[in-house]
C-alpha cells in the first residue's frame, strides 16, 4: 500500500528529537494545512537507506523547500536513533519522524517484518 496526494494521515503521536531531547509530536497537528514532503525509509543506518534514499533529499533539499513547508522522514526505530542518523547524514533540514513501534506505519498498511 502506499500513501497518496491528498490521503489522510493517521493522527497520533509519535516522537521527534528536540533540543532537550525525545519529543512528542501529534501527527495531526504536523501535517494540518502544510504541503510536508513525506518519506519513510525501512530503517535508519541500512545501506540502502543511508547511501540511496536520504542522500537524495539532503542533496536536494533547497529545491524541495522551494515548494513544500518540510521534508519528513519517518522510521521505526527510536528518536535517538533517529537524531544520530540526521547528524551522521548532515540531515539538519529534514525533520526525523521516530515511529518506534510501527503505529503510524500500521495504520495504513505499510508496516514490512524484515
Amino acid at each position: 500500500m502506499t500513501i497518496a496526494v491528498g490521503d489522510t494521515l493517521p493522527t497520533l503521536t509519535i516522537k521527534t528529537n528536540g533540543a532537550k531531547g525525545p519529543e512528542d509530536l501529534n501527527t495531526g497537528d504536523f501535517f494540518k494545512g502544510r504541503k510536508v514532503v513525506l518519506f519513510a525509509v525501512p530503517g535508519a543506518f541500512t545501506p540502502g537507506c543511508s547511501n540511496t534514499h536520504m542522500p537524495g533529499f539532503v542533496i536536494n533539499a533547497d529545491a524541495i523547500l522551494e515548494k513544500a513547508d518540510a521534508i519528513a522522514c519517518m522510521a521505526v526505530n527510536d528518536a535517538f536513533v533517529m537524531d544520530a542518523w540526521q547528524k551522521d547524514q548532515n540531515a539538519e533540514h529534514i525533520t526525523m519522524l521516530a515511529d518506534g513501534n510501527a503505529e503510524f506505519a500500521k495504520a495504513p498498511g505499510l508496516e514490512l517484518d524484515a
